[in-house]
């Protein structure tokens, strides 16, 4: 393409409403321009980086043995609430009615639908598994978009279905998923960790998120220093220690004490003489509107969602205090576990507490000596708390490190939850009716290439992998005014177009300085310049954007030079696995 041809309006200026780098980067870079919030256009180099991805993903998807359709983004409602998920989805389901009163929604995900074609053309487990896949705009209406592409309220995805005969043969098919999304996120040219994860609105007993490594990821990742372990931290498992020496200490009498305006753990523990790892932490929850009392060590914080999944209800919120006021006549910090009339559960930390120090349900009083069990008995014990870096691997028990980590690929094994549901089934070998089990697969299109972004950039713009480039060599033509240099020029566009390349020729009457500027923020990973060096020695200059290194070459090879760099380079991100 002839930059002087394509719309590509370049900024010098950051965006003030832009936060996070890809965000400035797209937007200076012109891939991208806002509609309204979270809503954008992709200009025609934007999408031909996103293009990139989805070529790459249709490949691998395809040599997994996978098959593409398209479904509708406009769903009835119908489906949804055959499935429950009409009402327990939340706001970020947008749902309307059409001329006749009917209820749709545009669809955040194709779970229903999927179903309902399963149940349709799937009969006979001579016909399973089966893997169907599409790469379409889905809908989802955050109260807060976003970071541009990372997290709009319009976006593209990759989300695919397996069916299978039984959770074994679900179990090979989500293996190959898994194996598949490795070697997408690989030929993206992505540092990237596949973690455990929680399953969320989608569902089911198992799931991976593929997290890309940098530091403005909105999730946290728990990795082992020693071994593969990675989880999200809403997932990640703590390991109970050994009771120590405290658990053979003599149970002392529960005692109430004073502590006038102390609310806060740290102020309790210092005025009685304790560790904050000696006091139990009673906080309020609403949990589908209904209060329960969660306990944690005083230096600890609970974890919502794996309190959510332990209660199975859909919402679980931290209780303000006028709702504290309510249910407990009480201001928060002197609520405690014995005696309290609130459904109790407890992390299992807290069972192993010895005299401890806790609220004495009595404002300006904590008790201590407080005993679980003795004291207090809760209705569920389990992992309810944020882990540590100070905690171990649960694999191997050894060290832990927390970093941020940006979702762009999540696969879950669904089993049978929306075949029961929606009454999908297929006929076995017996000849009886058995349910689809069902696996689901996504990618997040357009939040890869922001996410590459995020990992590849320098303060001169970005820095894009070859395999995800829009275009993968610039030729910069500096002497517009010399007949025969733009000749050479012309001719070296049209070589490497020949060579089977993605070529970006810059013929636009621009200074210099301008025009490796806006190579320099396009990513663009080759750069010939036919200027001064062609004109006085027959060569050009190639710089490399990732390293910044600069070379000349004769300018009869560099056609064949460069495009022989650029598919070697290509071969090896294309062979990966």
């Amino acid at each position: 393409m002839r930059y002087s041809q394509m719309l590509i309006p370049t900024t010098k200026e950051t965006p003030a409403e832009a936060e996070v780098v890809s965000h400035q980067l797209l937007l200076r870079a012109g891939f991208i321009r806002k509609l309204t919030s979270g809503l954008y256009t992709y200009l025609p180099i934007g999408l031909m980086a996103m293009q990139k991805v989805e070529n790459i993903v249709r490949q691998e998807m395809n040599r997994a043995g996978a098959q593409e359709l398209l479904m509708p983004m406009v769903q009835p409602a119908d489906l949804w609430q055959e499935s429950g998920r009409w009402k327990n989805y939340g706001p970020e389901l947008l749902r309307f009615k059409d001329r006749h009163d009917r209820d749709y929604c545009l669809g955040p995900t194709h779970e229903e639908v999927i179903t309902d074609i399963a149940r349709r053309e799937l009969h006979s487990y001579r016909q399973l598994p089966i893997n169907l896949y599409q790469i379409q705009t889905k809908f989802r209406d955050e109260i807060r978009p976003r970071f541009g592409l990372m997290r709009g309220r319009e976006f593209v995805m990759k989300d695919a279905y397996s069916f299978d005969v039984s959770d074994e043969a679900a179990g090979e098919s989500y293996k190959k998923m898994h194996e598949a999304y490795t070697r997408i996120f690989k030929r993206c040219g992505l540092e990237f960790r596949p973690v455990e994860a929680d399953s969320g609105t989608i569902g089911g007993s198992f799931s991976h998120e593929f997290m890309v490594l940098a530091d403005t990821g909105e999730d946290t990742l728990v990795i082992c220093r020693e071994c593969d372990y990675a989880a999200n931290v809403e997932k990640a498992k703590v390991v109970l220690p050994k009771k120590g020496e405290q658990a053979d200490q003599e149970l002392l009498e529960c005692i109430k004490v004073a502590t006038p305006g102390m609310k806060k753990v740290d102020r309790v523990a210092e005025f009685l003489g304790v560790t904050p790892e000696e006091v139990i932490k009673t906080m309020i929850y609403l949990a589908d509107g209904e209060p329960v009392a969660v306990l944690v060590r005083g230096d600890r914080e609970v974890q919502s969602v794996k309190l959510k999944n332990l209660l199975n209800v859909t919402e679980v919120e931290l209780a303000d205090d006028d709702t504290v006021w309510k249910l407990t006549k009480l201001p928060v910090g002197y609520i405690g576990p014995v005696g309290i009339p609130i459904k109790l559960v407890a992390d299992q930390e807290v069972m192993q507490m010895v005299n401890a120090v806790a609220g004495a349900g009595e404002k300006g009083h904590h008790l201590t000596g407080v005993n679980p069990d003795r004291d207090f008995t809760p209705v569920i014990t389990s992992d309810l708390r944020q882990i540590t870096v100070e905690d171990s691997c649960p694999l191997c028990n050894g060290s832990l490190e927390l970093t941020e980590g940006i979702e762009v690929g999540h696969i879950f094994k669904l089993g049978t939850n929306y075949s029961e549901a929606m009454d999908a089934t297929f006929q076995d070998k017996e000849g009886c009716q058995q349910p689809l089990v069902m696996g689901c697969y996504g990618i997040g299109v357009s939040r890869v290439v922001a996410a590459a972004i995020e990992q590849n950039h320098d303060p001169n713009g970005i820095i894009f992998p070859l395999p995800l480039a829009p275009f993968q060599v610039i030729v910069l033509n500096l002497g517009l005014k010399n007949e025969e240099t733009t000749a050479a020029a012309e001719k070296m566009y049209l070589d490497l177009q020949a060579a089977g390349l993605d070529v970006l020729y810059d013929d636009r009457d621009e200074r210099p300085g301008s025009k490796f500027k806006d190579a320099d923020l396009l990513g663009i990973p080759y750069r010939v310049t036919v200027g001064k060096t062609w004109e006085k020695e027959g060569r050009v200059e190639l710089c490399l954007r990732r390293s910044g290194e600069t070379s000349t070459i004769d300018y009869d090879q560099a056609s064949a030079e460069v495009a022989a760099m650029i598919q070697a380079e290509l071969r090896s991100t294309e062979n990966i696995g």
